[in-house]
């Protein structure tokens, strides 16, 4: 029988998938367009997690994945026919949640009240609201130094604090990581406290959040959950073997994951036995309940030649490398600099990265096995000594190490952090505290710099045409740097007091995509038209901090990586696919 005719017959005899429709309706009868409804495993697989409640090294065990989508302009949605036992929360804005253990025909949503509804809104529109009696560079600062691991004026958030109970939160954030300027505690903790208060008193002052759009019946959103309650998945790697690759910050693995299976393999990163906890930054988590954080796994970047991965490891000085194909993990080790963050490959094979304390641009040549490093300049004189000091202060017990008294230029620390490779083989780097730009020459190593015109530049990515597009943190803004008219061009979010921490470029389809943090949205910026698409996440309190794009359908990636997480909705952290993403 001819293979045609062969596939034809058992088309013919093969079982359909059914399907099963819901329509969602207002308490008035009428079809609710743009309702999400979320269809969820009541449990998950049985699961190998006997490494201190996570899947040992090299185990492979299942997430069973959950299915978000949104009503079309009759109120309808439609499911493939479950086979395992599943539940469906159906939620609209201004509506009440409401539950199904069956998909039944019909389900009618009861409007919330005023108070109910405004309780709901995301962090973003709450923050919006925090004046800081009016200093405007004083919530700058703020935002700068707390408001990139955590949403801030969350209901957590917001609850009521002494002054002394704020300050103490402050300064165990600054030693965590945060920088707010020690002279700005106090005044802070005062703010926090009255304005968070009056907003709890007053909240009709609350804008409402951005409304969802008809484009979001397009689409349908697949997330994976990983992890628990205290993992930090931080940054990942959607890799052309058809894996993602996912780390967990605060526990040193990393996660194979399957999105056509759902099957994920855990890789426990090795590190020395005679390493403390926290490397050599030390353990800066020590009231964390539970931490296994001696390499810090951070950024991932692949190679175009064998596919290897290479990770920075930020408490380290070390690049980390994974073999995908022996699964082992070699460690490159650095003869200085400090912090490696953020990382790519170029079309050469050499792997950059920006070493975030110690102001310099790595770059590793697979080829001879050596490191270059790129001093960026200091800001002044006491930066200059800042930054020669740190091999002395990094030779003292980080039990014993001074701690830094941060002001409000962040002198001592510009920190390089987002890192790209452009379409002619320059690598430009953005340096968050500096408000500046670096550019590279690889072949001859001269580097230049570039007053940013706004606050915080955190990531950045470059598009098909050489064009820089940056987060200005602070500033809740998209912008636009053309090298070859030195023009910068700013865009505003169609959300508002958002802080953007990351973007990516869909060079093929000429989208920017931006990490909407504190609004629990990835926003969507079409280059051409200059147009906005807002995609809300399927969880409150969703923090993400990077894109990954599908070349093959457009389809975006990101990862909830909320510190803590057991602060988003859920309790557990999850990789999300949303697809299509294009009409």
């Amino acid at each position: 029988m001819q293979l045609s005719k062969l596939m034809a017959c058992l088309l013919l005899v093969a079982p359909l998938a059914l399907a099963d429709t819901l329509t969602v309706k207002n308490s008035k009868g009428e079809p609710l367009a743009r309702a999400m409804v979320t269809q969820t495993p009541v449990s998950q697989p049985a699961a190998d997690l006997s490494d201190d409640g996570y899947a040992p090294h090299g185990v492979t065990n299942i997430s069973a994945t959950v299915l978000t989508r949104f009503t079309d302009s009759a109120g309808e949605v439609e499911f493939d026919t479950a086979t395992v036992p599943v539940r469906y929360r159906i939620r609209a804005q201004a509506h009440v949640d409401s539950y199904l253990d069956v998909l039944q025909d019909e389900v009618i949503l009861q409007p919330m009240t005023e108070e109910q509804y405004i309780a709901s809104y995301p962090s973003n529109v709450w923050l919006s609201q925090l004046s800081f009696g009016g200093d405007e560079e004083l919530k700058k600062t703020f935002l700068l130094n707390c408001a990139f691991c955590h949403q801030q004026a969350s209901p957590f958030m917001r609850n009521e604090r002494t002054q002394e109970q704020w300050v103490n939160v402050i300064e165990r954030m600054n030693t965590y990581g945060a920088r707010l300027p020690n002279d700005d505690h106090v005044r802070v903790a005062k703010l926090l406290q009255e304005e968070y208060r009056d907003l709890r008193e007053h909240p009709e002052q609350v804008p409402e959040p951005h409304r969802w759009e008809a484009h979001l019946s397009a689409i349908e959103m697949t997330e994976w959950p990983i992890g628990d309650g205290y993992s930090q998945m931080h940054d990942f790697l959607l890799h052309p073997n058809g894996y993602v690759y996912i780390g967990d910050n605060l526990f040193d693995r990393i996660y194979e994951l399957d999105p056509g299976s759902g099957e994920y393999t855990v890789y426990k990163v090795p590190h020395d036995e005679d390493m403390g906890l926290g490397g050599i930054m030390g353990n800066r988590f020590k009231v964390f309940p539970k931490m296994y954080n001696y390499m810090g796994v951070h950024s991932f970047a692949y190679s175009k030649k064998d596919g290897n991965i290479f990770i920075t490891p930020s408490m380290q000085q070390a690049l980390l490398e994974f073999d995908i194909e022996t699964k082992q993990f070699i460690s490159h080790e650095m003869p200085e600099g400090y912090y490696p963050h953020t990382i790519r490959v170029d079309d050469k094979d050499r792997v950059w990265f920006t070493l975030a304390l110690s102001s310099q641009v790595a770059m590793f040549d697979r080829k001879n096995g050596e490191f270059t490093l790129y001093d960026l300049p200091a800001r002044g004189f006491k930066e200059w000594l800042i930054l020669k000091s740190l091999p002395i202060m990094f030779s003292i017990n980080p039990e014993s190490r001074p701690q830094p008294s941060p002001d409000r230029e962040s002198t001592g620390l510009p920190m390089p952090y987002g890192i790209d490779i452009a379409p002619d083989g320059a690598v430009w780097v953005a340096r968050l505290y500096a408000n500046d730009l670096a550019r590279i020459d690889p072949d001859t190593g001269e580097v230049t710099m570039i007053d940013f015109p706004f606050n915080g530049p955190r990531r950045l990515r470059i598009d098909a045409d050489g064009n820089l597009w940056i987060v200005a943190f602070q500033d809740s803004l998209l912008v636009k740097y053309a090298p070859g008219t030195a023009k910068f061009t700013s865009y505003e979010l169609p959300v508002i007091n958002e802080v953007p921490y990351a973007l990516n470029v869909d060079r093929d389809r000429g989208v920017v995509w931006v990490n909407g943090n504190q609004s629990d949205t990835i926003l969507g910026f079409d280059i051409a038209s200059e147009s906005w698409k807002v995609y809300p996440m399927p969880r409150q309190r969703f923090f993400t901090r990077d894109i990954e794009i599908s070349e093959e359908d457009g389809a975006i990636y990101t990862t909830n990586s909320h510190f803590p997480t057991w602060q988003s909705e859920g309790g557990v952290p999850t990789l999300l696919r949303i697809t299509p993403v294009s009409e």
